[in-house]
């Protein structure tokens, strides 16, 4: 008996190790017809010979610990920088995922105790219940909604474009019944329940057709040529800067060449997150020096850069996006909203740091939480624009990005160093495709030691710097959507899937043989 549980254990662990193959960069989405379907199907015969429901718990979290052991490993290559750091290493490897797999775990509980003894409306419960603890796992906490599995239609933008209607969230319980659904063929008690397997197996020609058709509305729109160009930047800086005392004159000099400037060229530069060490918003202006050779009246910049403000005597660390005129006259910025917990603040400060503990990001304390994520309108000179700021990991928020969509485009700023050459930048990247289409907007994304690009409203990658190099893309000109439906009403519509969930639950349950 112990021999068999053993398996179990390992087969579980396998199982969701697997399923972590679907996402960025493998993308093999083949894969989770497999993963899921057997696990539903042993978790259902599980349920007629085993009798404590408190084990479901244990099997939803093994598939869990080994689906995010397997694709979330590099979060620990953060902690390699700082030598204060490398004794949790070991450990994080283990609390993160086990702590992720406590969502899976709960939603095979939640199954188990709700099961019917109708295959469909397990199918249903199962679904149901997993994308909820998926959801719930994005919110609480500060939310890490990480590697949903939807994640693995990264490559598949027609199918995707669903998402412009139902949000991430919406398409990611419409994932799971797909994946799950070969279990029905398996378990099938009636020609009704292939009829169900069928249907799930179908949709995704149906969302092709949906894309197809939104792609052809796409390109038939009338194309807007600015009278500037958005210069993104993509940097390969070492975070050797943080720790080394490297001159910020040096990486200024850096991006001021990889820039390449022309004094008569209208264009708005921007450049990554928290690019320049030791160097505050206020303190820019210092080096205004380095920039009157190349930078001119028709030039600002966007840039990631820290700031800070007395509050009550004591100063609030903040991670900013700034902009700036020609003369490093600060014209508007953003603080960041959604700070990284123990990257940019510890979770309770007061306690933590006696026994040695600091933020990851920088040596004097935990950055404070900006008020709001505010739209900035940028009216100077001949530039017009309005853009959505999101700094490094809030572009994982779906829903939770913004309110108002009255915005041009989204520009996100990010540092990709801190995970090293690992799959971490490339799953970042892939959020960004996935915004882009909920929100219709182009979003231009800079980053250092990652991926910098321009990725329009279908999730289509126009133009990009790849990892590991250094360059810049040009945005000149734009196509615009209708406001997309996702964009009105956000993760409400999750909340309308959830009921017609639990009315199909309801409707299969009732019905006869």
């Amino acid at each position: 008996m112990i021999k068999k549980d053993y398996i179990e254990i390992i087969f579980l662990i396998t199982l969701g190790a697997a399923s972590s193959l679907s996402l960025p960069p493998y993308n093999y989405l083949i894969i989770n017809f497999f993963t899921f379907s057997v696990f539903f199907v042993f978790l259902f015969k599980k349920s007629k010979i085993t009798q404590s429901k408190k084990y479901f718990f244990f099997y939803g979290w093994l598939f869990g610990f080994g689906y995010f052991l397997s694709s979330l490993y590099w979060i620990s290559i953060s902690l390699t920088f700082d030598q204060n750091f490398k004794f949790l290493i070991p450990i994080t490897i283990i609390l993160i995922p086990s702590f992720l797999g406590i969502f899976y775990g709960l939603a095979t509980f939640c199954f188990i105790i709700s099961k019917s003894k109708k295959i469909v409306s397990s199918f249903f419960i199962f679904s149901l219940f997993l994308g909820v603890f998926e959801f719930i796992r994005g919110s609480i906490l500060t939310g890490f909604p990480w590697n949903l599995i939807a994640y693995s239609f990264v490559n598949h933008l027609e199918i995707l474009s669903i998402t412009s209607l139902i949000g991430t969230y919406g398409f990611n319980l419409f994932c799971i019944s797909l994946f799950a659904s070969p279990a029905i063929f398996i378990l099938r008690e009636t020609k009704k329940d292939i009829g169900v397997c069928v249907i799930f197996l179908i949709l995704p020609f149906l969302f092709y057709q949906h894309g197809f058709t939104y792609k052809e509305t796409f390109y038939s729109s009338d194309i807007t040529n600015y009278d500037y160009k958005v210069r993104v930047i993509g940097s390969n800086i070492s975070l050797d800067r943080f720790y080394s005392k490297i001159d910020p004159v040096s990486v200024i000099n850096e991006l001021i060449d990889i820039s390449e400037p022309q004094k008569d060229d209208k264009t708005i530069f921007i450049w990554p997150e928290g690019i320049l060490p030791n160097v505050s918003q206020e303190e820019l202006i210092e080096y205004k020096w380095l920039f009157e050779e190349t930078f001119s009246k028709n030039h600002l910049l966007f840039i990631g850069i820290n700031s800070q403000k007395l509050k009550k005597e004591k100063i609030n660390y903040f991670n900013s996006l700034s902009i700036y005129d020609h003369n490093l006259e600060i014209l508007n910025f953003y603080n960041k909203v959604n700070l990284v917990p123990f990257g940019e603040f510890l979770p309770f400060e007061n306690i933590l740091k006696k026994i040695g503990l600091k933020v990851i990001t920088n040596n004097y304390q935990s950055f404070s939480k900006g008020n709001d994520r505010k739209i900035i309108e940028i009216k100077k000179d001949d530039f017009s624009l309005k853009i959505l700021p999101l700094i490094c990991y809030e572009i994982i928020y779906s829903g939770k990005t913004f309110k108002n969509p009255s915005f041009d485009l989204i520009v996100n700023i990010s540092e990709d160093g801190w995970f090293g050459k690992s799959i971490g930048p490339k799953q970042h990247f892939a959020h960004s495709i996935f915004r882009a289409v909920e929100s219709g907007k182009y979003i231009l994304r800079s980053a250092n030691n990652g991926i910098a690009a321009i990725v329009n409203p279908l999730g289509i990658v126009e133009q990009k710097v790849n990892f590991g190099k250094s360059g810049y893309v040009d945005f000149k000109k734009s196509k615009k959507l209708p406001t997309t439906l996702f964009s009105k009403y956000g993760n409400k519509i999750f909340i309308t899937l959830i009921l017609l969930y639990i009315f199909m639950i309801f409707s299969f349950n009732r019905s006869k043989k």
